[in-house]
């Protein structure tokens, strides 16, 4: 059953995102082409301010998942209903609190921003984006944790596919007839209402004993302040980079930060989406077998490391003759440097690749023990960004974040390997290596012969196809070789399962 559920939540979640990543791009574009750069980077300004009161949730969702994994394992529906009862009342107050932070956002930050936009499309689209996490808060935020402990991701994952298509189409129907941002958000508010609704219906139906009045249990949530430190470093890696360049060097150099975190951030996604769909999986087993546990591990290390970056190989080859195509007749500022590529393709090995060693971390529910580490992490990103910005500009924040994340980055691993797995980290940096040198190959190889040689869409896809089914086999072979153990478990496993559909 576990495999099942894990296979439908990797199909449906990569079918969700194939299909947003199709109609995702295009409405960027649509933007830029009939708002300018600037809306576009006043969306993705606001979209990552928000991000950050996020904060107000406190950890409570991590902390609430990692206890529901055993109740849920074991069918404890009494445990289960105290943990949620917890987490809904906090989700109110929580709700509460956003609600008002978010109005006096939509009333300030048109006053600090310097743009040509006015005070009438700022403020509104500030607001109705933030009543929309709000609103999620509220609605459908505990539903959600029970479904992700379940492993029934594929449930949230069909209904955020239905929603995408149909905000996106809307959007672009709305940009085509020359309506502003603070249409196109009202509507994405209001489609957003009926998926939360629905989300609440969906698990009361499923499951009539869902009991939000139960006896709370406040102790299953203790971790939650440790868990909020770990989420402020993440915030702070994955989004201090559009703060700062907002203030610093103004939206359309947002705007062409975003474009790059768009295309390479839809491979992340995608890499999110197939660990996801197993995450309940390891949560569960960690728990429960240990002995099963390690060598799931091992599997999962190795093969997620050779899907990142097969993956980021092959966008970095192309991303550059993408963006020539997808840029083509816009004058306000130019998208494309030779050097962001690297940058950027960096940090995204960086925090993808330490994926396993974080969940091990988060399973074993070591978040205060490795706070610390988490606020050096955050003290790097901001004062060496801080510093490099002024002199190199949108260089200066990614090197900020590149260096938080090779401390980071290199702490989690040894932590993970000394203390939860007892054993060296260099079983895991053997294999970073490994993959690392086939990553330059296969850059010096195709990089440089296929620049200028791309000049529209058909030639692109033929191309990026072709590579892919090259480079992909070339590093998950690689991590067989290296990791030869986990490539035997993987078969024997397969045998096993091979009978699943039938």
């Amino acid at each position: 059953m576990n495999a099942r559920k894990s296979i439908y939540n990797i199909l449906s979640g990569l079918l969700g995102q194939g299909i947003a990543i199709l109609l995702g791009i295009m409405i960027p574009r649509l933007v830029i082409v009939n708002l300018g750069s600037e809306s576009n980077g006043l969306l993705s300004s606001v979209n990552q301010m928000l991000i950050y009161l996020n904060l107000l949730e406190s950890g409570v969702g991590t902390a609430a998942l990692q206890s529901l994994y055993r109740p849920v394992a074991e069918k404890n529906i009494s445990k289960i209903n105290s943990i949620l009862s917890a987490v809904n009342r906090f989700y109110k107050r929580i709700g509460i609190w956003y609600l008002l932070t978010v109005s006096a956002l939509a009333l300030l930050f048109p006053l600090f921003l310097q743009s040509d936009l006015p005070f009438s499309v700022i403020c509104p689209v500030v607001l109705l984006s933030g009543l929309t996490q709000a609103a999620s808060f509220v609605v459908c935020g505990t539903c959600r944790l029970l479904i992700q402990a379940e492993g029934q991701n594929y449930v949230l994952n069909n209904v955020q596919t239905f929603v995408s298509v149909f905000t996106a189409i809307g959007k672009i129907v709305l940009l085509l007839q020359g309506y502003h941002l603070a249409a196109i958000q009202t509507m994405y508010f209001a489609v957003s209402l009926s998926q939360f609704a629905f989300i609440r219906f969906y698990m009361k139906r499923r499951h009539p004993w869902l009991n939000f009045s139960a006896v709370p249990n406040h102790g299953a949530l203790s971790q939650k302040h440790s868990v909020l430190i770990h989420q402020i470093s993440g915030l702070i890696f994955q989004n201090t980079d559009v703060l700062i360049l907002t203030f610093a060097c103004g939206l359309k150099t947002v705007s062409v930060y975003t474009m790059y975190v768009m295309l390479f951030g839809m491979i992340a996604t995608v890499i999110s989406t197939v660990n996801s769909g197993m995450s309940f999986v390891m949560g569960q087993t960690y728990h429960t077998n240990r002995k099963k546990f390690f060598r799931l591990y091992d599997a999962f290390e190795t093969y997620n490391m050779a899907l990142t970056f097969s993956m980021y190989c092959t966008a970095h080859i192309f991303i550059l003759p993408f963006l020539k195509i997808y840029t083509r007749g816009v004058t306000d500022i130019n998208y494309i440097d030779p050097r962001l590529p690297f940058l950027f393709t960096t940090t995204y090995l960086l925090s993808n690749g330490r994926s396993a060693a974080q969940r091990v971390i988060e399973y074993a529910g070591h978040f205060q023990k490795t706070q610390k580490q988490s606020l050096i992490e955050s003290a790097i990103n901001i004062f060496v960004s801080l510093i490099c910005v002024f002199r190199f500009g949108i260089y200066g924040v990614l090197l900020g974040t590149i260096a938080a994340l090779l401390y980071r980055t290199n702490e989690m691993i040894r932590y993970a390997s000394e203390n939860l797995l007892g054993r060296p980290p260099w079983i895991t940096l053997k294999k970073w290596g490994s993959y690392m040198a086939l990553y330059l190959v296969n850059l010096a190889v195709f990089w440089n012969h296929l620049i200028n040689q791309l000049n529209d869409y058909g030639s692109l896809i033929i191309a990026a196809g072709i590579i892919c089914l090259i480079i992909v086999p070339e590093f998950f072979i690689l991590g067989s070789l290296v990791d030869k153990t986990s490539f035997y478990y993987c078969r024997r496993y397969l045998q096993r399962k091979k009978q699943i559909f039938s």
